[in-house]
């Protein structure tokens, strides 16, 4: 197993020139594209008519690699018990928790949901919290490289008692630090023929165990997303995501994503920011070593920590017992970490349907006349990678530039995170997205989960998609319907 982002081998002149004509823009709807019902390339998987859809090893991959994959998907289930335990292998969880396992949140390897009313859990979401850096707190490394770049961005550290995440859940003897509460306002929205109705959300940090937030504090709800297709994200090559920012609106489309950037704790530098809500994360690893310290409390080689996100005024939790006592080092040592992002790099995409049928075409051609794809960037080319066949040279199509862009103040959550503003998130892959009723028996989308059909989270576009967003309204009830069921075969 290898633990880093490994060197790519770059594309010859012949081999980029190929790249730009397989990914320019359909100028034909009247049939698919080349490729079209592979949106993994060879790591495409068929498309599976049960829950596991999203549970498949990569179409690609050798026999050989996966027992890996099956050994990171034990540890991806493995539910972590608190320490002292006599499962030594899988002490350590918390102190406090807002689940047991990654397959916790990612249930199926799908999305998570917000809680559907006062008896449902939020095991599957919970808050991320943050406040003001005030002016006399040091510069950290990301922030300095960020000044350099001119990037004026709102400072902010973790809340000083609750740190960066709210967690719902201790262990024994633990006090949890809240309990995630939501009210709804509806609204109605009208359109050509026919109306839909919104559904704001009001989130509360309810029953705060360790006193109040501190002042300014800033909530940030968070949903757990799909984890199909992350090593191909991980493999588009930087300088064709930076080729497609345009901060200023040079070309005067209304769309100006830029790239988040961010410090990378596996490499010790700053790099371009793939993943998470607000692209917070640059690789696979670094994102799944900071789900372990923050959701489940786990620590690993990037984050040693065993108490996981507590604080200092948290005493109780620092000096509780932790897992890391024996010769692993870490609750999960680096092995185990490797396992666990080969599984999560290696989440196949299931195969496209109905791509062909005359209703789908119809709705991609609305899906790009309504400008959808200034953002949602259909293809993409991966590097060729050391020791990752399975993500190397493959023609994908997860439908997302991975840049941050302005939603408007009907999605803002008002946080800045790193270079993002309160008003700015990466847009989220859309393959797969059809398959969420399959795989996990709901239909809510966006970072919160308040939209309740794949109409709805159009619907609640704002800022830089706003003109898309009422392109969709504009059209027929017809074309609308069309182009929903495009979105349900990716």
């Amino acid at each position: 197993m290898t633990r880093s982002v490994h060197p790519v081998i770059f594309r010859t002149a012949e081999e980029s020139a190929r790249v730009a004509a397989v990914t320019a823009p359909p100028t034909d709807f009247s049939r698919p594209e080349p490729f079209e019902a592979n949106p993994a390339g060879a790591a495409t998987v068929r498309a599976r008519s049960d829950a596991d859809a999203f549970s498949q090893p990569s179409g690609n991959m050798s026999f050989e690699r996966e027992l890996d994959f099956k050994l990171g998907n034990g540890l991806f289930k493995k539910l972590w018990v608190s320490s002292p335990s006599s499962t030594l292998a899988s002490d350590g969880l918390g102190p406090l928790y807002n689940a047991r396992s990654c397959q916790r949140c990612h249930l199926k390897d799908g999305r998570g949901h917000p809680p559907e009313g006062p008896e449902d859990d939020a095991v599957s979401m919970f808050l991320r919290v943050s406040v003001p850096a005030m002016d006399h707190v040091e510069v950290s490394d990301i922030e300095a490289f960020l000044l350099s770049l001119g990037d004026e961005t709102q400072r902010t550290r973790p809340d000083p008692v609750y740190g960066g995440q709210l967690q719902d859940f201790g262990v024994a003897g633990q006090v949890a630090e809240y309990r995630l509460a939501v009210d709804w306002d509806e609204t109605p929205v009208e359109m050509t023929g026919e109306t839909a109705t919104l559904r704001r959300p009001v989130w509360r940090a309810e029953d705060l165990g360790y006193g109040p937030l501190a002042p300014g504090a800033m909530l940030s709800p968070r949903v757990a997303p799909q984890m199909i297709g992350l090593g191909l994200l991980e493999a588009i090559p930087a300088a064709d995501i930076l080729s497609r920012e345009d901060p200023s609106d040079a070309d005067g489309d209304g769309i100006s994503g830029r790239a988040q950037i961010v410090w990378s704790f596996e490499h010790d530098q700053p790099m371009l920011g793939r993943f998470g809500w607000k692209a917070g994360a640059a690789t696979v690893r670094e994102q799944s070593a900071a789900a372990f310290a923050g959701d489940i409390g786990i620590s690993t080689p990037l984050f040693p920590d065993p108490w996981g996100d507590c604080s200092e005024a948290e005493a109780a939790c620092r000096t509780a017992p932790h897992g890391d006592g024996d010769d692993r080092g870490t609750e999960i040592d680096a092995q185990g970490l490797d396992l666990v992002t080969f599984y999560s790099r290696n989440l196949g995409v299931p195969a496209r349907r109905d791509f062909d049928t005359p209703d789908v075409l119809r709705g991609k051609q609305m899906f790009h006349e309504a400008g959808c794809p200034a953002c949602h960037t259909p293809k993409f080319v991966t590097d060729r990678m050391e020791g990752q066949p399975e993500q190397s040279f493959q023609l994908i199509w997860p439908f997302t530039d991975l840049l941050l862009h302005d939603m408007g103040e009907g999605l803002a959550d008002n946080r800045p995170e790193g270079r993002a503003s309160g008003r700015e998130w990466r847009t989220p892959p859309l393959w797969g997205i059809g398959l969420t009723p399959q795989v996990n028996g709901h239909s809510y989308y966006l970072h919160d989960g308040r939209a309740r059909s794949l109409l709805e989270a159009v619907l609640w576009h704002g800022g830089e998609a706003q003109a898309a967003r009422d392109r969709v309204t504009r059209l027929s009830p017809e074309d609308r319907a069309a182009l929903i069921r495009y979105l349900e075969s990716l």
